[in-house]
């Protein structure tokens, strides 16, 4: 079709739709303006005319009664027969099958509407309500699925012109979900309703039959100019917007016609038609998804008969039925999911053809819904029946002893084609009869119910789970049903002897060949006592030889296809064996053994087809029915000795399936302990294992791999100078080149951890030649340390390690300052913390007291550039970091052992004559005595004693940063003392001239003067602050505790004190091992004041200080809110006008 065409198509679609948004717009004004208005003239009560138009009602709202049902509205009178004429507009409404006859009904319930708006409308709202209800689940599961399907039928036929009036109604105002709205809501609840719980997707046409004539007013979707070709690659829940947008600006370019209508013209609101847009392309996904599913299903099916027809030469009857019944199921569907993609202009799904689809097990198809809580009803499972090709050629590849052995021997004589059509004959037989037992079986599965207690009912009747066979009496385990012990006379050349021989090698067969030729010498002695004895020897292996049980089972399976006998006896050894230990379940311990010999003897020979499959299924069932005590144990040996045989098998797929998913049912209903849990959970992924991706691997071109090799393989000692020549030869402008070595040379957790001073020297070398390449190594690593700490994840521990030991060896090479490396220091034990200041009890989330990674991090980097800073400005500026980082120490809790000796060797290398303090309070005066004198070289004063202590606080709380400030400055006086670095063998470093150029810098800015007036401002304003807020705090704290404090002249006096000389500070700093205390006492009506000097050392002293600290933690908070106040309320602002000016239209998804 031209495109002409096809805008000519499209034009008269939209002339429609807008003919009939102009009908129900007017029709709606004239429900909403007359409704209740009592008629003008005189009415007729005549019977006979009421009589023919309930009747006429009844028959048709059509178009053909239309005229006349109006015309017998406005002139009976009606009032009597409001009843009957809501049953006969129920009844017509069914016989509505066009278009217009639909509209002629909603004119026909209008003009009702009109005359009886409370008496007539809500009794039809709610007539049609029922009528279009979804039908009861418990009802439909009484039917046969025939009956269903007929059911399902008659109720979509009588449902699908109720909706479309229900639609109609809705739009012109008669169904209304509340005043000035429309009835949207009501007909997307509707729909949903018929549309939830329907797993036969039986309700999929009412749907479509919607769509094809509200798709435009309920959705708000428009169709396209163009053609309904759908992509392939669109995105599913974005096609119908795009077909919305589309149309419109190609309409509007081509000038071919306007937009449909304004917002304000909609009949829906555009919420309910956003909400209904989602809940359809939702429901149009899950209808994709299970189109998928049938897809697949119906590809295996078919599979499964080509494999049939070429065992068995023919496709049996029952076989084909089910194969063309699905076919017939599929292509319904597939129809039905193609039509609603069209009405959505959504894509279809993706069918995988026969050669793409990929090979899985599916457990429960044919239950109504999976018992293991997925969507969709498969069980998907991992691989084929074998775990690897070795345990599948152990099974299957057995020997014909035919090959080997002369025919006499073996017994078969004749013509070998009749004996081969004697076989297949047998074969045929022996399938059908375990087909039987099968379908018996899945019978018997489909009765059990589960009671609330998890224990099984059958046929509705209690059943204590004990062995259902006959009452024979049962022999002992070891001891199996057999002949009389006197054996024919044998041959005078003694094969008795040989036997007695062979079977006595036995034990030590542990291997294919050995068994195989075992097999063989059988064979030449067979004999009907030789197999006896055979038999004998097999049903009484030793407990603790399980080990022997998968060879005697290759050996009975050889055997068993010329000797069926040894098998069939076996077999019935067994059975009568797992019997006896069924009737002995209270016997755990005594027993244990000897179950497991028997389960997985059984689940050997099952793997080898001795065993019948329904002789093995009906084992499981008994243990399944009584799922307690040792048959817990007995279903899990179970499973992971034939579990995974039995599900990949297609003769035992579909029963076996079925009762592994009664067993997780019953066991997520039942109560087990932690260990026959774990053998259950165990053994089910055993036998199914979960599916998973192959695993990618990475893609690496060959000059990656190669410089991976250079660093990774060949980096020693021996040979850097040759990693490094090759490194040198590579080409540096090629972007890719440069990205790799960067990634290489920033991961040293890749490299063995004594490699990594390898790797710093070879960054060094190469700096000569390409400094921009190494000052980017540098910048990586400290971005990786910091990103480390901002993160704190477990699993980069050992990667965080190995960066800190490459920083460490990089400054050993002189790649940076030493200025980095106490950066670097100070940054792992103040990072996180408030104002750089750990404190015991107060927790970091980034470094929760009881993470003691980072102190295994600064004892990693003291290790390796500790023994640098030994003299000079570096030696007192370690030193000081050594006792703030003490403190760190102490505020953590108990050091684990590994931690304190790594810690005490740490020390032990760079301060071994160093005193450790004991506790945090001895760390906390070091730490603030060291910031005072750090203070006073940088002409900052201290205010010190006991009336200024806020102060001196407030003030030392800049201490850590003014530490490290003073610590960068003398960076200068750092590079000199390197040079007379211990380590005289290093090359000089190449930054001598940047670290003058950078002094020289340095002194284009503020002068030594400058900086100490501006240090004695800043302290000045300090004091003044924190003296009017703890002004203010006494005044507040006087209300609460009047009692407590002194009176207000004592007070002023000592504040006044505190102002000009610091008041009892100068004790303080003339004692420092001592606090003042200002003790008040009353005699009689006079209140006393005395100082008093108290031990530093006390509780109290100690108390004292952590609460004034704390105090100061929270002053320094409170001031940075009051400084934040305005910027954070001005951002705040403009955000709102931000989102005030991109709100738009709420989109909102409406789930199910």
């Amino acid at each position: 079709m031209s495109e002409s065409a096809v805008n000519g198509v499209t034009q008269s679609k939209v002339d429609e739709e807008q003919a009939r948004r102009a009908k129900r717009a007017a029709l709606k004004d004239l429900n909403i303006t007359q409704a209740g208005q009592e008629p003008s003239k005189a009415l007729d009560s005549s019977l006979k005319r009421h009589t023919g138009l309930i009747k006429r009602m009844r028959q048709s709202l059509g178009i053909e009664n239309r005229d006349q049902i109006i015309k017998d509205i406005d002139s009976l009178t009606l009032e009597k027969y409001v009843d009957e004429i809501v049953g006969a507009v129920a009844e017509g409404v069914l016989r509505c099958k066009t278009e217009k006859d639909v509209w002629s009904a909603v004119e026909v319930i209008s003009a009702l509407h009109r005359r009886f708006a409370k008496t007539f409308t809500p009794a039809i709202v709610s007539s049609l309500t029922a009528a279009l209800a979804p039908p009861s689940r418990a009802a439909l599961a009484a039917l046969t699925p025939e009956q269903r399907e007929k059911e399902d039928s008659a109720r979509v036929a009588r449902q699908r012109p109720v909706l479309r009036v229900c639609a109609e109604l809705a739009l012109v105002g008669i169904i209304r979900d509340g005043p000035d709205r429309s009835g949207g809501e009501w007909v997307m609840k509707t729909v949903r309703d018929l549309l939830s719980n329907d797993p036969s997707l039986s309700s999929l046409p009412l749907l479509l039959v919607f769509l094809k004539s509200y798709s435009r007013p309920y959705l708000g979707i428009v169709p396209p100019s163009s053609s309904k070709q759908i992509s392939a690659n669109a995105e599913p829940g974005t096609l119908s917007e795009n077909a919305t947008a589309e149309a419109a600006q190609t309409n509007g370019a081509n000038g071919a016609f306007p937009t449909l209508f304004n917002e304000s013209e909609e009949l829906v609101e555009k919420e309910i038609r956003d909400r209904f847009k989602k809940m359809c392309e939702g429901y149009f996904d899950n209808v994709a998804k299970k189109l998928v599913i049938e897809h697949n299903r119906l590809q295996e099916q078919d599979r499964r008969n080509h494999e049939a027809y070429i065992r068995s030469g023919e496709i049996f009857e029952d076989r084909q039925q089910a194969y063309e019944k699905m076919t017939k199921n599929y292509e319904k569907l597939l129809a039905s999911c193609q039509s609603l993609s069209e009405q959505l202009y959504l894509p279809m799904p993706t069918l995988k053809t026969a050669s793409q689809k990929s090979e899985s097990i599916q457990i429960g198809m044919s239950s109504g819904s999976s018992l293991l809580g997925g969507e969709s009803d498969e069980l998907t499972g991992a691989g084929g029946k074998w775990e690897d090709e070795e345990e599948r050629r152990f099974y299957e590849e057995i020997p014909d002893l035919k090959d080997y052995v002369p025919r006499s021997v073996l017994g078969l004589e004749g013509d070998g084609d009749e004996e081969k059509d004697d076989g297949k004959e047998k074969e045929r037989q022996e399938k059908e009869r375990v087909e039987e037992e099968v379908r018996k079986l899945e019978e018997e599965l489909a009765e059990m119910k589960i009671d609330t207690d998890g224990g099984v009912t059958i046929n509705g009747k209690g059943e204590e789970v004990v062995d259902d066979a006959d009452d024979v009496p049962t022999p002992t385990p070891g001891t199996p049903k057999e002949s009389p012990s006197t054996t024919p006379q044998m041959a005078p050349q003694g094969p008795s002897q040989l036997l007695t021989a062979l079977l006595a090698r036995l034990p030590d067969a542990t291997n294919r060949t050995i068994i195989d030729q075992a097999a063989v010498d059988f064979a030449f002695l067979n004999s009907k006592a030789a197999r006896k004895r055979l038999v004998k020897f097999m049903t009484q292996i030793p407990k603790n030889r399980t080990d022997l049980l998968p060879h005697y089972s290759r050996l009975i399976a050889i055997l068993n296809r010329y000797m069926p006998d040894i098998g069939n006896d076996i077999v019935a050894a067994l059975d009568d064996e797992f019997r006896y230990l069924q009737r002995k379940k209270n016997v755990v311990k005594e027993l244990s053994e000897v179950r497991m010999r028997n389960i997985t003897f059984l689940s050997n020979l099952t793997k080898f087809r001795v065993v019948p499959p329904h002789v093995i299924l009906h084992m499981f069932k008994v243990c399944l029915d009584d799922f307690s005590g040792t048959n817990v144990e007995n279903l899990a040996m179970l499973l992971e000795g034939c579990g995974r045989f039995l599900l990949r098998s297609e003769e035992t797929r579909e029963p076996f399936s079925k009762m592994i998913e009664l067993m997780r049912r019953k066991q997520s209903m039942q109560h087990f302990d932690q260990r026959q849990l774990l053998l259950l959970e165990n053994a089910y992924y055993q036998c199914n294992p979960p599916e998973r991706a192959a695993r990618q691997v990475k893609e690496r071109t060959p000059m990656e791999l190669f410089i991976r090799h250079l660093i990774y393989d060949v980096l020693t000692k021996k040979t850097i100078d040759k990693v490094l020549k090759l490194l040198r030869k590579l080409d540096w402008t090629d972007p890719v080149v440069l990205h790799t070595l960067h990634k290489v040379f920033t991961k040293p957790w890749k490299l063995k951890f004594g490699h990594i001073s390898l790797l710093a020297m070879l960054t060094y070398d190469l700096q000569r030649y390409h400094p921009a390449f190494s000052i980017g190594v540098v910048d990586q690593v400290l971005e990786d340390i910091r990103r480390g700490l901002e993160t704190n994840v477990y699993s980069m521990n050992q990667r965080r390690v190995a960066t800190i030991k490459l920083l460490g060896e990089l400054y050993i090479y002189r790649m940076f300052s030493s200025g980095i490396i106490f950066d670097t220091f100070w940054t792992l034990v103040t990072f996180g913390h408030p104002e750089g200041r750990p404190m015991p009890g107060q927790p970091s989330p980034i470094d929760m007291p009881d993470d003691f990674f980072r102190i295994r991090l600064v004892c990693v980097l003291l290790d390796t550039v500790g023994m640098c800073f030994d003299r000079g400005s570096q030696l007192k500026k370690l030193d000081n970091f050594l006792t703030f980082f003490q403190l760190y120490v102490h505020c953590k809790e108990p050091l684990p052992m590994d931690v304190e000796f790594m810690l005490s060797d740490s020390f032990e290398a760079v301060r071994p004559k160093m005193v450790l303090f004991k506790n945090f309070e001895e760390a906390a005066v070091a730490v603030d005595e060291m910031f005072s004198v750090a203070l006073q070289n940088a002409g900052i004063p201290t205010v010190d004693g006991d009336a200024g202590e806020d102060s001196g606080e407030e003030s030392g709380g800049e201490d850590d940063d003014e530490e490290k400030e003073r610590g960068v400055d003398e960076d200068e006086e750092d590079e000199q003392t390197q040079l007379d670095s211990p380590i005289d063998e290093r090359a000089p470093s190449p930054e001598a001239v940047l670290l003058k150029s950078s002094s020289t810098h340095e002194n284009l800015g503020p002068t030594e003067d400058d900086d100490a007036e501006f240090a004695k401002e800043l302290a000045k304003l300090v004091t003044d602050t924190s003296g009017d807020a703890r002004k203010v705090d006494k005044k507040t704290a006087l209300a609460l505790w009047d009692t407590a404090l002194p009176p207000p002249v004592v007070r002023k006096k000592r504040n006044e004190d505190v102002d000009e000389d610091g008041g009892g500070g100068a004790e303080s700093a003339k004692d420092p091992g001592v606090m003042n205390f200002t003790l008040f006492t009353k005699r009689g009506n006079k209140q006393q004041t005395r100082q008093i000097a108290i031990p530093a050392e006390s509780a109290l002293a100690v108390q004292t200080r952590t609460a004034q600290m704390q105090d100061k933690v929270e002053q320094q908070h409170l001031k940075r809110l009051v400084l934040n106040y305005e910027q954070r309320e001005e951002a705040e602002e403009l955000k709102a006008l931000e989102e005030r000016r991109r709100q738009g239209p709420i989109k909102i998804r409406l789930a199910g």
